[in-house]
């Protein structure tokens, strides 16, 4: 009895296996990676491509580790994007746009990958690009693009986040043709491995922000201790630094970072790689939430033909594609030099609208790109010329089986 009851169970997974191969989940609804250029195109599949192949399959070993692929350093060199936006120096250079593209496929497999990149090409070496003078650029981005150093930032201290303008505790005091560095820093990514550390710290003189270029392996008085029993990001290695009586020639401190309006301009720049990583993370899971109830079988079919969840799709799939939409229209006003402070709205939407799970997309997906959209939609619920519903329901529509 029980063999005959489970036979129509058997003959309906066996029908639906032998059904139409599904193509790969694909969350760029809108196809907006059209507004790239051939040449940005192929960069960001190479880009696909290495993390679905390269990272993707030992991945989830790390994370379980709390340790860094260090193994994945040499063919990640290859892929030459170091320095992504910034002209010059060794830098891979091209647009903010290209930029947020990489930044989003990376994230879209794991979000440590991307923020170490981000730390590294966007903060680190951003700093050195926009405060440090034409010797220290000259000196120190060359390696940095191409991987041979890495760096780090360091502006969070143990007792000092969102105050950073005027409350660092991190002190540097003038002492003829040195500095003398005092203080602590926490939470920075990197910092236990990396070559190089971009410090922000106190001017006891003038109270002024000021940074400073750090060799750690190097240079007396600066340790790091790891910081253990993460529930997030736990690829990446963070770090609380100390510094203690550490000198410092002139020549390493930032020649144009002489308040924390310079140091704001390197967190303006990269402040909107946040909202790229968070929407490559929505894509992942999205991509690895379709994968899943297409195959998952209940009542003898695929759950993504049950209504319900078709309606869970059809929203995760309307949210990525708004932060998508946002973001790209906030790439564009970047690269015609029109960057404001809406940038600030990227840190918020995208991880309002992202799903609390980490999710890991499927492989193979690397193709999945179209070009035939002209323009990206904009973004504001109000003013957008599609209302809300109706990506809603074609969303639901591509998601069915």
């Amino acid at each position: 009895m029980a063999t005959a009851a489970a036979a129509p169970v058997v003959a309906a997974a066996t029908s639906v296996s032998k059904a139409r191969k599904l193509p790969a989940p694909n969350s760029d609804f809108y196809q907006l990676v059209d507004v790239l250029t051939d040449e940005e195109l192929a960069i960001v599949r190479k880009v696909r491509t290495y993390m679905e192949t390269k990272v993707q399959p030992i991945i989830n070993k790390y994370w379980s580790d709390d340790a860094f692929p260090f193994e994945l350093l040499p063919s990640f060199k290859q892929l030459q994007i170091g320095g992504l936006g910034f002209e010059g120096y060794g830098c891979a250079g091209g647009s903010q746009k290209l930029f947020g593209f990489v930044a989003m496929e990376l994230a879209r497999v794991d979000a440590s990958f991307c923020t170490f990149f981000g730390v590294h090409s966007g903060l680190a070496m951003g700093s050195i690009y926009l405060d440090g003078s034409e010797e220290q650029k000259q000196k120190w981005l060359p390696p940095m693009a191409r991987f041979e150093k890495i760096g780090c930032f360091g502006l969070t201290e143990p007792l000092v986040g969102s105050g950073t303008a005027g409350g660092l505790m991190t002190t540097a005091k003038r002492d003829g043709d040195t500095w003398v560095l005092n203080g602590q820093k926490r939470w920075i990514g990197n910092a236990t491995w990396c070559d190089v550390s971009i410090i922000w710290a106190r001017d006891v003189a003038d109270n002024q922000v000021k940074g400073f270029i750090v060799e750690n392996k190097t240079t007396p008085g600066f340790s790091v201790e790891k910081i253990e029993h993460k529930i997030a990001l736990k690829v990446v290695q963070n770090g609380q630094i100390t510094l203690k009586d550490v000198r410092l020639p002139e020549a390493n401190r930032l020649q144009a970072g002489n308040s924390f309006r310079d140091t704001a301009r390197v967190l303006r720049m990269t402040r909107y790689m946040v909202g790229w990583a968070s929407t490559g993370v929505q894509m992942g899971a999205f991509e690895a939430t379709l994968k899943y109830a297409q195959e998952r079988l209940q009542f003898g079919k695929p759950i993504a033909s049950f209504q319900m969840v078709q309606d869970l799709l059809a929203k995760m799939l309307a949210n990525v594609t708004a932060c998508q939409c946002l973001m790209v229209r906030l790439a564009q006003m970047d690269d015609a030099g029109k960057r404001a402070s809406s940038a600030t709205i990227t840190r918020r939407w995208p991880r309002l609208s992202a799903p609390p799970s980490r999710a890991k997309p499927s492989p193979g997906a690397a193709n999945s790109w179209a070009a035939t959209a002209s323009s990206p939609t904009t973004t504001s619920r109000a003013s957008s010329p599609m209302p809300r519903h109706s990506i809603h329901t074609k969303a639901r529509i591509r998601c069915r089986i």
